[in-house]
């Protein structure tokens, strides 16, 4: 076992255990909101375009400022960033938990989604300084399997918190998790950052954020105003307007924050398909189906047991997707994966919750179908380009995979809105089908109308768009046996001691790609 020098292995564990725990934290601040949603609705007596901005918020700050935030670590330190991520992530989760004003909490969001970035580049990167060659690899295993028992176990733990103590104690709760890991890292964690310090693409950054917000605000809201509406135009307007300002930027810089020409290679491109692919086949069902059992009366805490057999095949499968590689191309087993879990969202359709068995069943195979994938394309990330560009396609592969969670979550809730507001329209005047479809969409149900009606009408819209992700994501399945499923297959990738964490782990460490 190959380990980094200047750390005790009682300093090494203490390290590998802060940085887990504080990876835990991120997926149960991501589906806790999920499942507070409709009680912050109730509570606080938030308007229908404001509740999808209860996660929205939070991923979207994620997502845009993941590899920022690993060019920062780099430039200013990465136990620096991680103590500060930290400490931002408790105060912002304690002061979510004592909110009076869904203003000020879809602006917290944001900021606890802007501390989760910082805190997971910075950990990823902190943690590949403590470990080198096979004990890295082992080292990051176990970092993303916490991550996988964190999207297992949260709508569970959600749930349970919120019957027993109300919404507030899941935004209270990540705030424990997060002192306790901040206090190991302050004790035991070294200071490191690159020997060689990088211009921090300020213009980059803000374009790229100003069109995911922009682009998710067109996505939200126009289901509400109409797609034809002066302000939906222009927030559509502005996001390519922003997008290619991004791309220009990044084109001309010198050192840019995503190294575009990576693009040249067609099976990068079929990489980048997989974590969209994952999004609209997992990803958005840990949500909706959170919603949906609260629409049908179904308690949260037994609402999380059933989601366990959607994420649980996540513990499990993807080890066995990476024993099955050594025999069968990777963008293969991807592919199989994929049209697996597209049949597993046809049936999903056809299945009602009261068919008990069968219902856990259709999750289960839409559960080990996404987990083939999600085994496999980190590797498949950095395995189909060129070696010195490992970081750099990293960095591109996890961005894709967090802002594309966003985006994917804010079109499938408004594709919904839109699908049950058209089965309730012959039955309500006016816009009034438009309002009570976005509730319904984010899991509340109008206390005006008669609530089997609104179940009926929910489902119905729910099943359609079942059956639109299983077609989206068979597309996928298709387009990755095309582009990944052929050639020459990648080599098991090893990075040297030197080499960014980003390339080769499922978590984003230095986000720029460089050499640390």
């Amino acid at each position: 076992m190959q380990i980094a020098q200047g750390a005790s292995p009682r300093g090494r564990l203490h390290v590998l255990c802060a940085i887990c725990l504080a990876a835990l934290v991120l997926p149960l601040s991501f589906t806790g909101g999920a499942v507070a949603t409709p009680a912050i609705g109730r509570a606080l007596a938030a308007e229908p375009s404001q509740l999808p901005w209860v996660t929205n918020a939070f991923m979207l700050s994620f997502g845009s400022l993941l590899m920022a935030a690993g060019t920062l670590s780099d430039a200013y330190g990465r136990k620096r960033l991680f103590i500060a991520g930290l400490a931002l992530l408790a105060t912002v989760s304690i002061a979510l938990a004592g909110v009076s004003s869904m203003r000020w909490l879809i602006v917290l969001r944001a900021v606890q989604g802007a501390a989760a970035a910082a805190t997971l580049a910075s950990g990823s990167a902190a943690l590949a300084q403590v470990f080198e060659g096979r004990a890295r690899a082992r080292a990051f295993s176990l970092l993303g399997t916490t991550f996988g028992i964190g999207l297992a176990f949260g709508p569970l733990a959600g749930g349970l918190l919120l019957e027993h103590f109300g919404w507030r104690a899941i935004f209270a709760t990540p705030a424990i998790f997060a002192a306790v890991s901040l206090l190991v890292a302050v004790v035991w964690m070294r200071e490191t950052r690159a020997p060689k310090a990088y211009a921090f693409d300020w213009a980059g950054a803000a374009s790229f954020s100003a069109m995911l917000v922009l682009l998710t605000a067109a996505i939200v809201l126009a289901p509400q105003t109409g797609w034809r509406t002066p302000l939906v135009i222009g927030l559509l307007a502005g996001a390519a307007l922003s997008m290619a300002a991004f791309v220009m930027i990044e084109l001309h810089i010198e050192q840019p924050m995503l190294e575009l020409t990576l693009f040249r290679y067609p099976r990068f491109i079929g990489v980048q398909l997989l974590p969209i692919g994952t999004c609209y086949c997992y990803i958005v069902l840990i949500v909706l189906l959170t919603f949906r059992l609260g629409v049908e009366g179904i308690a949260p805490s037994d609402s999380g047991l059933l989601l366990l057999a959607l994420s649980a095949p996540m513990l499990v499968v993807p080890l066995l997707a990476a024993w099955l590689s050594r025999w069968i191309r990777a963008g293969k087993l991807c592919a199989v994966g994929f049209s697996i879990a597209a049949v597993g969202l046809y049936l999903l359709a056809h299945t009602p919750t009261e068919a008990g068995p069968r219902f856990v069943g259709t999750m289960l195979t839409i559960g080990m179908g996404t987990a083939l994938p999600w085994g496999l394309m980190d590797g498949l990330a950095v395995g189909v380009v060129p070696r010195e560009r490992a970081g750099m396609a990293a960095g591109i592969f996890n961005t894709t995979r967090v802002a594309g969670e966003g985006i994917a979550l804010a079109t499938a809730v408004a594709l919904l809105g839109v699908l049950v507001a058209g089965r309730l329209e012959p039955l309500m005047p006016g816009q009034r089908s438009s309002e009570v479809a976005q509730l319904l969409s984010l899991g509340t149900l109008d206390p005006a109308f008669d609530p089997q009606l609104l179940r009926v009408a929910y489902l119905d819209g729910f099943d359609t768009l079942m059956l639109i992700l299983s077609g989206v994501t068979l597309g996928v399945a298709v387009a990755t046996w095309l582009l990944l499923g052929r050639g020459e297959q990648a080599a098991p990738y090893e990075p040297p001691a030197a080499e960014s964490p980003a390339a080769s782990y499922s978590t984003p460490g230095t986000a720029s790609g460089r050499n640390v």
